[in-house]
């Protein structure tokens, strides 16, 4: 043990001065700090300033790219309903065309077969 006797173990606590008698030792924090940090300080926060506004832009970019697709979003959808109502319009005459070009072919295969029929009676009176 090399305390003396009248040495305490533990030292004790020292009274703090009152807060006006303390003298103010965080006027300015970078104050302590070295040039070479202070320069790197305002780098990180120029940097964080330029992320900043960088990702202002971005967000306004994705802001503007996504009114961009709902107008176009709402323009196809628009395209698409005037295309099915033209649809359901044309319907019906659709279905009158098949039905004519049906008639059609069925009096085209008719009279090929007249015809057929009056050349082999031409061919049968040649002989």
């Amino acid at each position: 043990m090399s305390q003396s006797f009248w040495e305490p173990d533990v030292e004790e606590a020292k009274p703090e001065p009152p807060p006006e008698a303390k003298p103010d030792t965080r006027q300015d924090p970078q104050a302590d700090a070295s040039p070479e940090q202070q320069h790197s300080d305002a780098c990180a926060l120029t940097l964080s300033v330029d992320d900043f506004s960088a990702l202002e832009q971005r967000i306004l970019r994705a802001v503007n790219l996504v009114k961009q697709e709902r107008l176009a979003r709402a323009a196809a959808e628009e395209r698409a309903v005037q295309a099915e109502s033209q649809l359901r319009e044309q319907a019906p005459l659709i279905d009158q065309l098949q039905k004519e070009l049906g008639t059609l072919r069925d009096e085209r295969t008719h009279v090929r077969q007249r015809v057929e029929r009056l050349l082999s009676q031409l061919d049968a009176l040649e002989l």
